[in-house]
């Protein structure tokens, strides 16, 4: 018992921590500060054994400010090379930079540092994950379909990059935040579409990946010189994903497509809070390709059934986002609503334009979506040609058994 609560503990608070401590030692330090919080972690799991503390979370937090003292020791360098603590920690104290919202601000500049241009972009996702939210070096190899050693040389080579480039442990200002935003809130997307769409074999969602990149954007939109529209857009977006999360399986573990969801098991609180972050984000005139999504599957939330889905909006929103973003899964997803609308001429157009290869791990959707054309136009012996590449190029089992159905169907049809 105490282990499983050490390792959700750990998840949602070392990288409170290890913000907090880099704000104080520099990121210089960054690997003798994770080393510090992993020791701090250790002790609790031997200190619990025998009882736990009634508020857990204080312990660690005070574990980790006497750790502050004890990394002070440890490093023995000159003043100079540390933070001019008479300027700091003179005037701001320890406990002072425990508080939530030093803290918030600590993650916050964490959350750019990690996602700095300079950084590689498949680096910056992993390097987040494990500095931002506590991921380990096996679990993020998990949720990102790596192995081990390679997450291992991302992380090496990100922090090398910030060593040699003497990136600041600061939120930017000026000319600068814009492009940094940017950068910040294509990860945070990368993150939560991982956990909404993910590509392990045996889980369908990974709802820890969703809700940490739903922290992390809350904590970019609480900020005043950092909750730009574009930032309200996506974690509206994420609220309106997350209120599905928990209708698109079923209890015994098998996909439900969009069409057969009970929409009564939709989160409406959450619904309501993406409403309001859309209402935010619309004040300036100024639309990103987060707030195309957004509206697409509020869109979807609108509708009372699957039927009264007002397909002409959608596919209008996702000609917007493909004008702004030109992606093949975009084009993928406006072939699939015009056979919703029964324009086959227009669905097999832009069906013709799409190399499958360019959707890379998510190509079997591309296959997926020409079996479900071929029906449609009454064509199965098509049909089921393509469903069954669809199912040679799945990896996620629970997608591959709801194929398998699609595929039975069609040979019954």
């Amino acid at each position: 018992m105490e282990t499983q609560l050490i390792d959700h503990l750990f998840r949602h608070h070392s990288g409170k921590m290890v913000s907090v401590l880099t704000r104080i030692f520099g990121l210089s330090n960054l690997d003798i500060i994770e080393d510090a919080i992993q020791d701090t972690f250790i002790k609790a799991t031997l200190s619990w054994r025998t009882k736990i503390p009634e508020n857990p979370e204080a312990w660690l937090i005070k574990a980790s400010k006497n750790r502050v003292v004890d990394i002070f020791r440890k490093l023995q360098v000159e003043k100079k090379n540390l933070p001019e603590f008479s300027k700091g920690i003179d005037s701001i104290t320890i406990n002072e930079l425990f508080l939530d919202s030093e803290i918030e601000d600590a993650q916050l500049r964490m959350i750019f540092m990690a996602c700095h241009p300079k950084l590689n972009p498949k680096d910056r996702i992993a390097f987040a994950l494990k500095t931002v939210s506590g991921f380990s070096g096996k679990e993020i190899a998990s949720a990102l379909l790596l192995k081990e050693e390679t997450v291992k040389k991302r992380l090496v080579r990100a922090r090398k990059v910030i060593q040699q480039s003497n990136i600041s442990f600061s939120i930017p200002q000026g000319l600068e935040l814009p492009k940094r935003i940017e950068s910040v809130l294509e990860v945070l997307y990368l993150i939560f579409n991982e956990g909404f769409h993910s590509n392990t074999k045996e889980q369908l969602v990974r709802k820890e990946l969703c809700g940490e990149a739903m922290r992390l954007c809350k904590l970019v939109i609480k900020n005043r010189h950092t909750s730009i529209s574009a930032a309200y857009a996506l974690f509206a977006l994420m609220c309106f994903h997350s209120a599905r999360l928990d209708a698109k399986v079923t209890i015994e573990n098998e996909v439900l497509d969009l069409k057969n969801q009970d929409r009564s098991k939709w989160y409406f609180p959450l619904i309501q809070l993406g409403n309001t972050m859309m209402n935010k984000a619309v004040e300036h005139n100024e639309f990103s390709s987060y707030h195309y999504e957004a509206a697409i599957i509020s869109e979807h939330l609108k509708a009372e059934n699957f039927e009264a889905t007002n397909w002409e909006k959608i596919l209008y929103w996702y000609e917007c986002l493909y004008e702004l973003q030109p992606m093949p899964s975009h084009i993928l997803t406006m072939a699939v609503v015009c056979v919703q609308m029964n324009n086959y001429v227009k669905s097999s157009f832009y069906f013709d334009k799409i190399n499958p290869d360019a959707l890379e791990q998510r190509a079997y959707l591309f296959y997926a979506a020409k079996s479900d054309y071929f029906k449609a136009i009454g064509n199965i012996p098509k049909a089921i040609e393509f469903i069954d590449i669809a199912l040679e190029k799945v990896t996620n089992r629970l997608e591959k058994e709801y194929l398998e159905k699609k595929r039975f169907s069609l040979s019954h049809f």
